[in-house]
């Protein structure tokens, strides 16, 4: 049974340890995602969609550390004294990394199953993951959330990742604006080639998320939505 979906972004920098001093910089989003992240803490299991270079699950036995981001930080996406494979995964994709950190915060008691989609993936394909993964939320009596990893645009201003987009404050407002309203066929419209072109790298995952609620959501929350570095972070939940 589906509980709510969540959605985050995914920047490393959510993990305090990356950032050291600076770490105080980014208390409001943080505070932020971990509470959206607490609004399923009480379920059995994560379905969690992000996107990366190309597709690929991560099981719920897997442990992986952020190292190559600049701490030893580890995680897993079990809960404690499940059977785990060992040294920690030096290249698990950001997408678990992130979802990992946040479950054990959040969710120490349940398991958080990844589904890596290239950021490339067409947005048939990903309408239906988004199906497949609804009917595997509301299969059963057991308490499930979706969680969702995805960027907005990262050409929002001169000094951002993919330098400054005058398309990406539009597509950006849209993309804030349905999140905000709980309306799935604006994500679902979102436009490939201009997402690539913007450097928008979740629109895969927003797009998973529209799919996987064909009525809309009951209730729409925002938690956060800013882009303090350029990049456009959105924080919310959608009840089924």
């Amino acid at each position: 049974m589906l509980i709510a979906a969540v959605f985050v972004p995914s920047p490393p920098l959510l993990v305090p340890e990356l950032l050291g001093l600076a770490a105080a910089e980014t208390d409001e989003l943080r505070h932020a995602v971990l509470a959206a992240a607490r609004v399923v803490g009480d379920v059995d299991e994560w379905i969690v969609v992000g996107t990366g270079t190309e597709s690929e699950e991560v099981p719920s036995d897997a442990v992986g550390t952020f190292r190559g981001y600049g701490a030893d930080v580890r995680i897993s996406l079990g809960p404690a004294g499940d059977p785990a494979s060992g040294s920690p995964d030096v290249d698990m994709p950001l997408t678990a990394l992130i979802a990992g950190w946040l479950r054990e915060r959040a969710a120490p008691g349940a398991r958080a199953e990844v589904h890596v989609l290239a950021r490339d993936t067409d947005p048939a394909e990903c309408a239906q993951l988004g199906k497949t993964l609804r009917a595997q939320l509301d299969e059963g009596a057991a308490r499930r959330g979706l969680l969702i990893v995805a960027d907005g645009a990262a050409t929002l201003t001169a000094k951002a990742p993919g330098a400054f987009d005058e398309r990406s404050a539009a597509v950006e407002q849209s993309l804030g604006g349905a999140l905000a309203a709980g309306t799935p066929q604006t994500l679902a419209a979102l436009d490939a080639g201009l997402c690539a072109d913007i450097a928008l790298e979740g629109r895969a995952a927003w797009q998973v998320l529209a799919a996987a609620f064909a009525q809309p959501p009951s209730e729409a929350t925002i938690e956060y939505s800013a882009a303090p570095y350029g990049v456009g972070y959105h924080v919310g939940t959608w009840r089924p």
